[in-house]
């Protein structure tokens, strides 16, 4: 009997769903290193993953075919590895739309209304109206990496009255996006934006990619968030467009290093909004995870295609 190994906590009612799903296999649900010796190698079809089950699962005796993770970036994962086994590996993208559109727009709404200073006010029982406070009808939000997620963000953008620009590698229009550029137009792209926005994966040719020249390619006093990865930014780059006050400030998810050390210069910006890599988490997370799942493993089971989420190890994403 083919196997699927569940290494992620689950409801009763989730487990059931897969058991729904796939009444032809054994389902077995656990944490690693509670399940047997040997139970991820045996497994046909891996949902979850960790560094810990690397060697099992990519070992000789494994016969898994098929991961799931339960992230959207996979830069984290032996992609080298696993391409060479011939392993299926798909991703969470479209967990994430809701839950980071909304944390996007709390950073936006936070710099715009001047929020940030108003807790930290707060915090020492000072009455303060002091500050620059603005508006988003009818700035320009310039999103980096219009997939799902970015698409989302120009709606709601939209709807604040928004103009939006949207850079994608392929350059195909989005409804909800007003101009987009292709990935080599970015630099023009930039040079439009208010607000700044990345949602890019991490790959060979987006680490690193806002560096000084970019910081200095963008509008004076624009505002700029990352919820896509750290190391797509030069850290230094962006500290010091911080402090010379080409940008006005920046929403920060995620960072080059994570945990960011407590000695870091950001910590003690009053310009900057900063939470610790939460933009995508949501309590809704793992119904929409095992939603994909049984999606394709529906599909799995009829020898078809996967439909979603498949990771191409070419683009890495």
């Amino acid at each position: 009997m083919p196997t699927i190994v569940a290494l992620h906590q689950l409801t009763r009612e989730q487990k059931q769903k897969i058991r729904d799903a796939a009444p032809d296999y054994e389902f077995i649900n656990g944490k690693y290193n509670e399940l047997p010796s040997g139970t991820v190698a045996k497994a046909d079809i891996l949902l979850g993953w960790s560094g810990a089950v690397r060697e099992e699962a990519l070992g000789e005796d494994s016969q898994v075919g098929w991961i799931q993770v339960w992230s959207a970036g996979v830069d984290r994962m032996p992609l080298d590895e696993l391409e060479h086994r011939e392993i299926v590996l798909t991703n969470a993208s479209g967990v994430h739309s809701i839950p980071i559109t909304e944390h996007i727009f709390s950073m936006l709404l936070a710099y715009a209304r001047n929020l940030h200073h108003a807790v930290r006010k707060q915090s020492i029982k000072e009455w303060d109206k002091s500050g620059t406070f603005h508006e988003l009808s009818g700035k320009t939000a310039v999103i980096v990496g219009v997939g799902q997620i970015g698409s989302n963000t120009a709606r709601i953008a939209k709807a604040f009255g928004m103009r939006t620009v949207g850079v994608r590698r392929s350059g195909k229009s989005d409804p909800n996006i007003d101009v987009m550029y292709k990935m080599d137009e970015l630099d023009q792209a930039l040079a439009e934006g208010d607000f700044v926005i990345n949602i890019l994966p991490l790959t060979h040719e987006t680490k690193g990619l806002y560096n000084p020249a970019r910081f200095e390619t963008m509008k004076d006093g624009a505002f700029f968030v990352n919820v896509g990865r750290g190391p797509s930014v030069d850290t230094e780059a962006l500290i010091e467009a911080l402090r010379s006050g080409k940008l006005a400030g920046a929403g920060l998810d995620v960072y080059e290093e994570e945990p960011l050390p407590s000695s870091h210069p950001l910590w003690e910006m009053d310009n900057v909004i900063m939470t610790p890599h939460t933009a995508g988490d949501t309590i809704y997370y793992t119904d929409r995870v095992i939603d994909i799942f049984i999606e394709n493993l529906k599909a799995y089971q009829e020898g078809k295609p996967l439909p979603r989420n498949v990771i191409d190890y070419e683009k890495t994403y």
